[in-house]
């Protein structure tokens, strides 16, 4: 038995520290793990071998300032986790280890709207065809993550508004796909989704605070306030496409008039344009056709960027984040999108909140959200369960 502060308890929890700086990080030289940990080279030199004997981490020759070193990761038979996201129009699953390596991915279109029972159908198969295509046994799977386009309510953990997904009424994400899968599965909206995928994998590494902005059939934000997604207490902070911008604008889907979304959303930009480029006008289409110079999509474009800068701006002056990285279709549209949304963050916002603020388009893409998914499995998941046999049975000999 483990008596809290001796030798042994202590080993393991420098054990645990180790597995948790290596699982966030995908792979950390011994050095990195040192200053992350806080921990000794020396200390950290002993569990890395310890958990390598015990078939815990992998250890690889890498170079880190032109000098020798070695890359720790997570072994590659450890486990995997596996990320669902679900779109307005689309389907996309991704496996993943936990060295951070994506060993398969496939996406199709769906139309998530229509029905809850065929939208988890098709995940249950996706998921189930593309852990067999690993050749990875399915109880290697540690865990699900979960995206779904709204807001989820923390006490019930069902979808907070009906409105976004009325085939879903009643319905608990979580719940359902467990049931069909026989694995814990961690659930969350696409918006913070996509911040934490970027925040791993692309335009957000390297900070603590970031706003993501996704623009698409509705709008919202995925906050990272020291480095941990922010969800606030009922589940739905970040919802910034219901900032009103207008108090006599068009009535929002939400029932308040002049919000955010109702300035930038597919669902009322594109029948702007629609008379003159035809009733299939997509938010790609309209971004393709801005960057080849179509006059009447650069301005939408433009006047879009202008409204998320205005909102971009208040969420400056409230949280004041480093970083706002903007995701959806609209972030291929570059700087005809990013240079109005700067131009009125400086406008609006607090000099010295926006002297700090670099705004930059997504780097996954679409991709963004299902990354995310694999990365909450990685955020949550226990590190105990990874050390197997590497946890100590006698006092251990060092800390």
């Amino acid at each position: 038995m483990e008596t809290p502060g001796s030798q042994t308890s202590l080993h393991r929890a420098n054990l645990e520290r180790v597995v948790r700086a290596v699982r966030m990080a995908g792979s950390l030289t011994q050095a990195e793990i040192a200053r992350s940990t806080g921990l000794s080279a020396a200390t950290v030199s002993n569990i890395v071998r310890e958990l390598k004997e015990g078939g815990t981490v992998e250890v690889t020759p890498t170079s880190a300032g032109g000098r020798r070193a070695r890359s720790v990761s997570l072994s590659g038979d450890a486990g995997i986790v596996v990320g669902v996201d679900f779109g307005h129009t689309h389907l996309r699953v991704a496996v993943g280890n936990l060295a951070h390596q994506v060993i398969a991915e496939e996406a199709e279109p769906l139309d998530v709207d229509a029905s809850s029972e065929e939208g988890f159908g098709r995940a249950q198969r996706l998921v189930e065809r593309l852990i067999g295509a690993t050749g990875i046994g399915q109880d290697k799977v540690i865990g699900v993550g979960l995206g779904v386009p709204g807001p989820i309510d923390v006490e019930s953990g069902t979808l907070g508004s009906t409105s976004i997904l009325p085939g879903w009424k009643g319905i608990n994400p979580r719940e359902e796909l467990a049931g069909r899968l026989g694995v814990p599965v961690h659930v969350d909206n696409d918006a913070n989704l996509g911040a934490l995928g970027e925040l791993v994998w692309g335009s957000g590494r390297g900070v603590k605070d970031l706003a993501y902005i996704k623009v698409a059939d509705g709008v919202g934000a995925g906050l990272v306030i020291d480095g941990r997604i922010y969800r606030g207490p009922g589940g739905t902070a970040g919802e910034i496409g219901h900032i009103t911008l207008d108090e006599s604008g068009p009535v929002c889907r939400c029932g308040n008039r002049g919000c955010l979304e109702t300035f930038t959303a597919a669902r009322y930009v594109l029948p702007l344009l629609r008379p003159g480029h035809g009733p299939d006008l997509t938010m790609e289409g309209m971004v393709g056709l801005a960057q080849e110079g179509d006059p009447g999509c650069r301005r939408v474009v433009a006047d879009v960027g202008r409204h998320i800068g205005s909102g971009v701006a208040s969420l400056c002056n409230l949280l004041n984040p480093s970083r706002v990285v903007l995701g959806g279709p609209l972030a291929e549209a570059g700087e005809l999108v990013l240079a109005p949304i700067r131009e009125s963050v400086a406008r609006y916002a607090i000099p010295s909140a926006a002297r700090q603020l670099s705004v930059l388009p997504g780097a996954l893409g679409g991709r963004a959200e299902v990354l995310g998914a694999l990365a909450l499995v990685l955020s949550e998941m226990g590190d105990s369960t990874l050390l197997g046999s590497a946890l100590p049975t006698k006092g251990p000999a060092f800390t």
